[in-house]
């Protein structure tokens, strides 16, 4: 798959608390703040985004880092050229005070951020809430966002943080234990459902970590674990990326089930069930 040039997306900035990032748009409808992973917004994340948009809601796809619209699959573009990417990328994180990679009981500041733009999109697209699908690095921020109770449908694929080198992280995730509570109450008083998107195997996210997610939200934490044998074989990469690079897009395979959980959780909160949009 080549670059992507983002045609049929708009894109804007938004400023908060002295941040300016571009976000761009796709859609209409309620909207879904969509996280990608490291490197970035690649083709694979703007093909999730599509099928947001497609089902009637509205893709906001933040630019938290790398270059939005950039090929990085090493299938594609060789292990040079990803390894490039995934250093820029890694680097404008590590250098950022805005990202917390390794402490357990913390929130990322880039989570306030990421609140006053769903706040925003939320003002300016309507409808019952918004949602949230945050990816690996920023899988736990869509938690997070979760305290503000407009944000009605979290979603965390392969949530990474924090980087399980030690017992404890593993069985941890980055939301600190204040906002952690905000988050439990919203399940037990509202309803809130918190969905979770893992490959078994997936050592950066370790079923301790959804193990800690169950005992903190009971039923109201729904964990999507999937066999290592349901990725997309094609990829040169480690099952990991459920909704992106291991998606294997056809009627009936495991993660295309689990697109289609997402999907439907998108439809039951934002939409009142209502069928997709007629093309």
């Amino acid at each position: 798959m080549p670059d992507h040039d983002l045609n049929g997306f708009t894109q804007t900035t938004f400023t908060h608390d002295g941040a300016t990032r571009s976000v761009l748009h796709k859609g209409t409808g309620p909207a879904v703040i969509i996280m990608a992973e490291i490197p970035g917004i690649t083709p694979k994340v703007i093909e999730f985004a599509e099928h947001v948009a497609a089902i009637g809601c509205t893709a906001v796809l933040p630019v938290l880092f790398g270059v939005p619209g950039r090929e990085a699959s090493p299938g594609v573009v060789g292990w040079a050229r990803t390894g490039r990417a995934m250093a820029s990328s890694l680097w404008q994180v590590c250098v950022s005070r805005e990202f917390t990679l390794l402490a357990t009981g913390r929130s990322s500041r880039v989570v306030r951020w990421l609140r006053a733009l769903a706040a925003a999109e939320h003002e300016r697209c309507g409808g019952p809430g918004v949602g949230a699908v945050g990816m690996c690095l920023t899988g736990g921020f869509a938690l997070a966002m979760a305290t503000d109770e407009r944000l009605v449908a979290p979603v965390l694929s392969q949530p990474s943080l924090p980087l399980a080198c030690t017992a404890s992280r593993a069985g941890a995730i980055d939301i600190s234990p204040e906002e952690l509570a905000v988050v439990r109450g919203r399940c037990e008083r509202d309803g809130l459902q918190v969905l979770g998107l893992r490959f078994r195997g997936d050592r950066l996210v370790p079923g301790d970590r959804f193990a800690y997610l169950r005992r903190e939200l009971g039923d109201s934490f729904v964990a999507v674990e999937l066999d290592d044998s349901a990725a997309n074989p094609a990829s040169a990469l480690a099952p990991h990326s459920v909704l992106t690079e291991h998606l294997v897009d056809e009627p009936g395979q495991p993660t295309r089930q689990a697109l289609d959980t997402v999907l439907d959780l998108f439809r039951t909160r934002l939409l009142d069930g209502r069928p997709a949009p007629a093309a």
